[in-house]
């Protein structure tokens, strides 16, 4: 197998309650979710990880409901939970999804392990997509290494940090996408009301059953410029923060 995805995935959310749950064009946010990273081409497995407790047993439905596979792990241990889901799976890659992203750009991902299949890289993300809309796609020996080695709080939380933070152990590249972006600043994540707002307008306007292209969210801001400074004030956590 040469890679799963593994979207991680919790109802407790300390700034936009029960998002992954919100509603969006008729579907739980999540349900978009899973649809867009079902369509990443080199997946064969798509698995929703999220944390113990009853609370999160709706996300679990939504999984079943979507016919991919669920993990329970640590609520607040995301890196353990993370490599939990992914020790028994025979694959080379593992692609990072997470629960927020409901425009998760199932193109330029597919690009971003067809990338790093070729440079045998150990991490691979895209960059010139607007925030939000990326993944990133890790080699399930990093991922390990990474478990074993990242003991900072920001590491467990965050799952990819001590790679990142150790580019002389670690084959890290960037895929370099042809998507015409003029606004550098958009912000395509669900982590506010300010988000969600946005989010409900684009699925309202583009949304009819079909995966939304990031080409054609970009047009619709080209026709609608107002509709970006919804969010435009959000100020995204830094990795780091613990």
């Amino acid at each position: 197998m040469k890679a799963i995805a593994i979207i991680q995935c919790r109802i407790s959310s300390t700034r936009l309650k029960s998002k992954a749950l919100l509603n969006l064009y008729g579907k739980p946010m999540i349900c978009h979710v899973i649809e867009r990273t079902k369509a990443i081409k080199g997946v064969e497995s798509v698995i929703l990880a999220t944390g113990e407790g009853k609370k999160n047993h709706p996300l679990l439905d939504m999984a079943s409901q979507s016919d991919i596979e669920s993990f329970v792990g640590s609520e607040d241990n995301v890196l353990e939970r993370f490599f939990s889901a992914s020790k028994d799976k025979n694959c080379k890659y593992i692609i990072r999804v997470t629960g927020d992203n409901p425009l998760t750009d199932f193109e330029s991902a597919s690009m971003a392990l067809e990338y790093a299949l070729e440079t045998n890289a150990d991490h691979s993300a895209t960059i010139g997509i607007p925030l939000g809309t990326g993944v990133e796609v890790i080699k399930k020996s990093a991922l390990q290494k990474a478990y074993e080695s990242g003991h900072e709080p920001h590491h467990k939380e965050h799952v990819t940090p001590y790679i990142k933070e150790h580019p002389e152990l670690f084959k890290i590249v960037k895929y370099q996408s042809q998507l015409i972006n003029p606004y550098p600043n958009l912000r395509l994540t669900v982590d506010t009301s300010e988000d969600y707002k946005l989010m409900e307008i684009i699925y309202n306007e583009l949304y009819r059953g079909d995966l939304i292209k990031l080409k054609d969210v970009i047009d619709l801001i080209n026709r609608k410029p107002e509709i970006q400074s919804i969010n435009s004030n959000i100020e995204q956590r830094p990795m780091t923060h613990h």
